[in-house]
């Protein structure tokens, strides 16, 4: 796909505040792009399912990042959460504050909210489905990737609470809200250590995405 777009969306830095919850800040930023009035404490304090770790003889115990937050985003040593937390968490989040009234986004158009809107789990999405038909229709996505495209290191382990299971981290795990695209490189708000709208090389991004399984979130 060639071309560029670049979707104008409010920023947000998590690095003080908000230090292992890239994710739940890149959710908040498209919340925002949408016109809602919302801060992350009242989305992950209201809407976000948390647990947090427990050591229990020698045994780290916590939660399955793909059914809630493994830790705290205000704690530094946490882990995060996969897709289907955000899913959720959005979900919940317009469920509750979504309503037909006249709003003014962003980029200074004037435009409504709707009470249909839907978060939408696009795991195993192909970038062309992401581009062509979120990015170009001016819907931001929420999308699993690593900090700064560093390599992905496999752990830490622990032991899943529900079910026993052990569990295997990738760490370096990030989100950013993907935002645009041009010949060379996606565009995104990247929450950490304020880096604003920034770009990255397409190839690692796509790489990085995949070792992530792929995850992203979007709107309907």
């Amino acid at each position: 796909m060639l071309g560029r777009k670049l979707i104008k969306v409010p920023y947000i830095d998590q690095t003080k505040e908000w230090p292992t919850g890239c994710e739940c800040v890149s959710a908040v930023m498209l919340l925002q792009y949408l016109g809602f009035d919302v801060t992350v404490e009242e989305f992950v304090d209201c809407f976000v399912e948390k647990e947090p770790f427990e050591n229990i003889d020698g045994k780290l115990i916590g939660a399955d990042p793909r059914v809630r937050f493994a830790g705290h985003p205000k704690d530094s040593e946490s882990m995060g959460c996969y897709a289907p937390v955000i899913y959720k968490a959005l979900n919940r989040y317009l469920e509750v504050h979504s309503a037909d009234h006249p709003v003014t986004l962003p980029n200074g158009k004037e435009g409504r909210l709707y009470s249909h809107i839907k978060a939408i789990d696009l795991t195993g999405c192909s970038m062309e489905v992401l581009l062509k038909e979120y990015i170009d229709c001016d819907k931001p996505v929420v999308f699993w990737a690593s900090i700064d495209m560093k390599e992905p290191v496999n752990g830490p382990d622990w032991i899943i609470r529900e079910t026993g299971i052990p569990f295997s981290w990738i760490s370096n795990e990030h989100c950013m809200l993907l935002v645009g695209y041009d010949d060379t490189h996606y565009y995104f708000n990247d929450p950490w250590h304020n880096h604003g709208c920034i770009g990255y090389d397409r190839s690692i991004v796509e790489e990085r995405h995949k070792v992530q399984h792929s995850m992203a979130v979007s709107i309907t």
